[in-house]
């Protein structure tokens, strides 16, 4: 892979941006989630020859048709998974072998990350929360334990980063008749995803802690020094080490932990992983559902990624305690003025040496843009300032680089708001925080009177406690749902703020997260077992009760405000106590409305009374928050806390009341009409609920989600400078500059093309062909000139492109597109988010000459044609495309004769085998890499 660096310091030089504004971390957001040549196989039980298994029958096919495959692990579970993990050149040639049905990429999947941190030392630590039993409380888990219940006799499975079984609170031990029953060391601790792992029987974790944090919310012992005690904590607890001591996993490794669950009989399985992906396909899901048909219970994090992705991305998610009264923070001294010390978002204090004069950049304390773009020629050298940013409309990265561009080192950025919440600042993480906005304005005001404040970083004596006002509320830095193609995400919210348990060597820390959240509901689900029987029937039917059970979540505090949207709060807070002790049960949790292009209006459920007494039901609509998710006038999704109105749809039910006895039921009819009157182009997602209630007892609902707006309308590739200044998509050459003119490439070892392109939204298949350079086709995808841009110029607001698409003139077929040959095809590909030293944008090396499937790409002149499927699109259709043309690509390899190769025929498009998911169809890649035709309800 090319230097990065080197590439971004030439195309920006064109731009007039420095060098030192885009320095080392834009190579980290330099990767696409899937492993170069590795894919998942599935193949069909009944595929044999001569008595050989259904892996071996494959093998020999591929054997018989000279295909080198190496095998890096196989999945033999019946019922569930047959296949292998394979390394693989040639995929094209293995994609209609007899007994393969299915092949899926190898993904790498992120490590899960906590959004806050704190190891306590004793109680009167600040980070400690006042009540950690409140956690408890709120979800009626204090009764059950009051009860009896407490997970008795139950197995769950935790695929995490091991577990320290020597923690006296986890039992001290790990083998049969112990908490920690047992386990298995997939990866090793030097793994990271992208070296091969060194598994071990011994699943002991001492150098991350994040799976020992999780083992103790579900089974801590109640006798330690902080008084905790798990959800579940009579279950027994395995631990699947999938994660090394940093770094990622591949999703083979991940479904070979998940089907060693199953062998082991685990009951329950979870799974807190770091990320947004935005989709509900891949060969971890269609195991992980297949799974849980069995009447296991499978609980998945949703992810802390508000801020980089926003609405529209995905499962579980957590609810700050309700009644934590403080949140831990640090606080800087004022030299220079009277002021009190200056509170920061912080664990522990920042390491800033030194007593600091402070430097403001905008005098305007309303301007959301302070930073955003290239600071002014003729601001100072600020390494020797500490400088002060408001909070804006761009990412705190990008204002960072900007201010590291004129030699900023260290800063504090003032919020627009009195809160405190977590902020993503990537390598810029203890050189900087937030702090509140009145602070900031202060700031502001001595600097504009000319008063020489000066700021100091003590490293004692600086611990303070901030009132904490979300108490009961989402956490900011919740993902939101729906999925990329809509489906219902996340299912339920659990505590997850400022949650303390167990970690490595004796410990006990505060983390938050939808880590945390997780493990809870993998606890409740526990209790249910445990009171209800280990029966499929109850493994399978859990969702919808906990779904139908669970608790409205307000979005404020206030009363004027609206409850908060469905696809941040799902169906709401847990009770599991209540999920326990319903006689009410509803056979549906979650209606789907759909977008408007597929608006389904009509839907029916049944209520059941399995009381022992009569019973007069009244239904009424409530109606949640509806979140606004893209900024106006911009194919950008709002990044969070999105924008609610009060604007819902309105809902016929029939009949809104009626009575049932002992075992009776009756369907339930919902007539949805969207709300009216709101922006179609801010993508509004409508929620809400159809509540269920009689008489002394708690009321049940059933919820739902739909959108203003069509999904497949939605722009895919990034064409704004909102944040790449360059034009993209484009082709980077070997001199790192986006190429124009045409090129010849010698695929030397550093002369070679790079196709690059961000997305603003997911897509189901993007894919890289070459094709003739005089080839006719019509683009809608065009890259802004490349035009010099001066230091000072700031476009604002920045246009935003619309390009029409002329519908039948490539006559509606994929297949009439010729092409020389694919380079690459990348399925379900996630949108990037805004921060560049992350996901923020694809890029892919055609570092060989030479096609998917292996054979060489001959001399000669071509262009590199990507295309990226709209979300509900026909594969099969030019026109459900967005499509790019690349200037004229030469292939100048030395030596090499120039005659061409026949060309390549298209790909069978074959019909997928549908995967349930939650009741839901979900697409599965059945040829090379994404081929499928997806079938909705």
């Amino acid at each position: 892979m090319k230097s990065l660096i080197q590439w971004t310091a030439l195309a920006l030089s064109l731009t007039g941006i420095s060098l030192a504004a885009l320095p080392e971390r834009f190579e980290a957001g330099n990767k696409l989630p899937f492993v170069p040549n590795k894919f998942i196989i599935e193949v069909d039980d009944l595929a044999r020859i001569h008595s050989k298994t259904s892996l071996d029958a494959v093998y020999s096919s591929l054997e018989e048709r000279d295909v080198a495959i190496e095998v890096n692990r196989e999945f033999d579970t019946a019922g569930i998974f047959t296949g292998a993990s394979i390394t693989v050149r040639d995929v094209v040639a293995i994609q209609n072998t007899p007994g393969i049905k299915a092949i899926h990429p190898v993904v790498l999947v992120q490590a899960p990350k906590p959004v806050f941190e704190k190891r306590v030392t004793d109680r009167n630590d600040p980070a400690v929360p006042a009540d950690s039993f409140s956690t408890h409380v709120m979800t009626g888990v204090d009764k059950l334990h009051a009860q009896g219940l407490s997970g008795k006799g139950i197995k769950i499975g935790i695929l995490d980063t091991g577990i320290d079984y020597t923690h006296p609170t986890l039992g001290g031990k790990i083998g049969a008749g112990n908490k920690i029953g047992g386990g298995y060391d997939f990866v090793g601790d030097n793994y990271n995803g992208k070296n091969d792992p060194i598994p071990d029987d011994d699943p002991l974790d001492q150098c991350n802690g994040h799976g020992t944090h999780v083992a103790g919310i579900i089974g801590a012992d109640p006798d330690n020094a902080f008084d905790i005690v798990g959800v579940a904590p009579n279950a027994t607890i395995f631990a699947y080490r999938i994660f090394g001591c940093g770094g990622s996993v591949t999703d083979d490794v991940i479904i070979e932990a998940l089907l060693q669950g199953v062998k082991d009989g685990q009951d329950i399985l979870t799974l807190s992983l770091g990320g947004a992906d935005g989709w509900t396909s891949g060969a971890g899901s269609v195991v992980a559902s297949r799974i849980a048909r069995t009447g296991k219970i499978v609980t998945i994090a949703a992810g802390n990624d508000l801020d980089m992705f926003g609405p529209l991305s995905l499962m579980l998610l957590h609810i700050e305690h309700r009644t934590s009264s403080v949140i831990p923070l640090q606080s800087a001294t004022v030299g220079g003025a009277e002021h009190p010390p200056i509170v920061y978002y912080a664990t522990f204090p920042l390491p800033i040496p030194g007593t600091w004069p402070i430097y403001v950049l905008s005098n305007d304390t309303t301007n959301p843009t302070d930073a955003c773009d290239p600071l002014p020629a003729d601001t100072p050298d600020l390494s020797k300032y500490l400088v002060i940013i408001r909070r804006g409309t761009c990412p705190f990265t990008q204002k960072l680089t900007n201010v590291e561009a004129k030699g900023g080192i260290y800063s504090l950025i003032y919020d627009n708001g009195n809160g405190f919440q977590g902020i993503e600042v990537g390598r810029f993480a203890g050189n900087t925080s937030l702090i509140q906005a009145a602070d900031g304005l202060w700031l502001v005001e001595q600097w504009l009177a000319g008063v020489p404040v000066t700021i100091t970083f003590p490293r004692e004596g600086g611990s303070v406690g901030f009132p904490q006002t979300r108490g009961g509320l989402i956490s900011t830095f919740s993902s939101y749902g729906p999925s990329n193609d809509f489906y219902f995400k996340p299912a339920v919210a659990a505590p997850g703020g400022g949650i303390l348990s167990t970690v490595p060597e004796d410990g006990f820390a505060v983390l938050s997260g939808t880590s945390m959240a997780t493990p809870f509901v993998a606890g409740a689900a526990a209790l249910l077992f445990e009171a209800k029987g280990k029966t499929a029937e109850v493994g399978r039917t859990a969702r919808t009760l906990f779904e139908t059970t669970a608790k409205y979540v307000p979005s404020n505090l206030t009363d004027a405000d609206p409850l908060q949207t469905v696809t941040q709060q799902g169906a709401g807070l847990i009770n599991v106590y209540d999920a326990l002790h319903a006689t009410t049960i509803l056979s549906k949790g979650e209606l789907i409305l759909n977008d408007t292009a597929s608006f389904n209006p009509e839907h029916t459920f049944r209520v059941s009374n399995t009381g022992s007494a009569r019973k007069e039901y009244t239904l009424s609509h409530i109606t949640a928050g509806t979140a606004l998710s893209f900024i106006p006038n911009s194919h950008f999704t709002v990044k969070g806390p999105v924008p609610l109105s009060k604007v819902g749809a309105t809902a016929v039910i029939t009949p809104s009341a009626f009575a049932l006895g002992p075992g009776q039921s009756r369907e339930v009819t919902v007539r949805f009409t969207p709300p009216v009157g709101l922006d179609a182009a801010t993508f509004p997602v409508y929620s809400g609920f159809i509540q269920v209630a009689a008489p002394s007892e708690n009321p049940v609902h059933v919820s739902y989600i739909g959108a203003i707006g069509k999904l497949r309308d939605l722009t895919i590739v990034d064409t704004t400078d909102e944040v790449i200044p360059d034009p993209i998509p484009a082709i980077f050459n070997a001199d790192a500059e986006v190429q124009v003119e045409p090129t010849n490439y010698t695929f030397s070892p550093t002369d070679y093309p790079t196709v690059f392109w961000r997305q603003v939204f997911g897509s189901p298949l993007v894919r890289i062909d070459l094709v003739a350079p005089d080839i006719k086709i019509v683009t809608n995808i065009t890259p802004r000139p490349l035009l010099a841009r001066a230091e000072t110029d700031r476009p604002r607001p920045r246009p935003v492109f619309s390009f029409p698409w002329h519908p039948g003139r490539e006559n509606g077929t994929f297949a009439q597109v010729k092409i020389v040959g694919q380079i690459e095809e990348f399925p379900f590909l996630t949108r990037n988010d805004d921060d560049l030293g992350g996901n923020g944008f694809h890029s892919f090396d055609l570092e060989e000459a030479v096609f998917a499937n292996g054979t060489t790409i001959p001399n000669g002149q071509y262009r590199i044609l990507l295309r990226a499927l709209r979300v509900n699109g026909d594969r099969t259709k030019q026109e459900d495309y967005e499509t790019w043309l690349s200037p004229i690509v030469g292939v100048q390899v030395p030596d090499k004769p120039a005659e061409p190769e026949p060309e390549e025929p298209e790909e069978e498009v074959r019909d997928c085998e549908e995967y349930e998911n939650e009741g839901r169809l979900t697409p599965s890649y059945i040829v090379y890499l994404g081929s499928f035709v997806a079938r909705r309800a």
